[in-house]
């Protein structure tokens, strides 16, 4: 086993600043090195967090480096591109969602990974909120099938106004829907047989979306979204004996089969002292270098989700 785990950085931005604080929270972790087209926000950050080295490009990274795991926490559009070069290289890759902007681009990089024959997971963070592991938990014994509500707002019109581009601006779906729309793959169990539209999506219009989701195991999804209105995320997870609800996203609770009271579930303090699901998704991709089993989603994972994002947007 591996005493010290090297770990880079790809990109400067405020999530590549949360990963960092999550990482170097670990005992054992060396924060090898960092690159970014702004270097001066790569400085900066190394200056900041004791990162060892900052490199010109992402060959001088791995040249430098020669760490264990990059993580690659750059702009939508630039993901792939950054992706590509990465895989040239035998380091693990943990990818910032969503890893394409959309599904043809998705698939691309999952195929570079597979040809390269590279670990590459992507970061689902809140497959790893305090809130979304303790419902799994209550609901793990829980016979019978599953009605699972998962209610999103999207606003293009504040994203035009954040200078967003008009590529990622059509694909909002992807780059922002996808933090939710996972939300089916992580409680509904099984594959999905059916996406039945209960309200279609209208892009020279958007107003309301809604889909009924179908999945083997009985499990039965519906997907609300109103754009460039109000409405906070939610998901409700309803069983005969248990409903779980994570209102907003980072805090859950627990209503049982007879009684009115919504009991809080147990979360740690790792979400309140790091950005949400990123102290124990580091901890995770940690685990998976040092050959452990952990819990981090796949490109393949990843993928599913986007794909379930295509069909409920048609």
């Amino acid at each position: 086993m591996k005493n010290k785990i090297k770990v880079a950085f790809i990109g400067a931005g405020y999530m590549a600043k949360e990963h960092i604080k999550a990482f170097a929270d670990i005992p054992g972790v060396e924060l090898s090195g960092i690159y970014s087209r702004t270097t001066e926000r790569a400085k900066l950050l190394a200056e900041d967090f004791n990162i060892l080295k900052v490199s010109g490009t992402i060959d001088e990274l791995y040249e430098d480096t020669e760490a264990d795991l990059v993580i690659v926490s750059v702009s939508v559009l630039s993901t792939a591109e950054a992706c590509y070069n990465t895989f040239k290289y035998p380091w693990q890759c943990l990818i910032e969602k969503p890893a394409g902007y959309n599904v043809p681009e998705a698939e691309l990089i999952a195929v570079a990974a597979k040809e390269y024959n590279r670990k590459a997971f992507v970061a689902l963070n809140r497959r790893h909120y305090g809130s979304t592991r303790a419902a799994i938990q209550e609901l793990d014994s829980v016979q019978g099938s599953r009605l699972v509500n998962v209610y999103d707002q999207e606003d293009i019109i504040a994203a035009k106004g954040a200078n967003q581009p008009e590529e990622v601006l059509r694909n909002l779906m992807y780059a922002n829907s996808i933090h939710v729309i996972d939300y089916l793959n992580i409680f509904c169990r099984g594959e999905v047989l059916a996406v039945d539209p209960i309200i279609k999506w209208d892009s020279k219009n958007p107003r309301f979306v809604a889909a009924k989701i179908t999945f083997s195991s009985g499990d039965i999804g519906i997907y609300q979204v109103v754009w460039n209105g109000p409405g906070p995320w939610s998901v409700v997870v309803t069983t005969q004996e248990k409903r779980c609800e994570l209102k907003p996203l980072e805090q859950g609770f627990v209503q049982y089969n007879g009684s009115r009271i919504q009991n809080p579930l147990d979360l740690d303090d790792w979400d309140k002292n790091f950005k949400p699901g990123l102290r124990i998704q580091a901890e995770e991709a940690i685990k998976s270098i040092r050959g452990e089993n952990h819990s981090l989603p796949t490109l393949v994972d990843a993928l599913k989700t986007m794909k379930l994002v295509e069909k409920i947007y048609g």
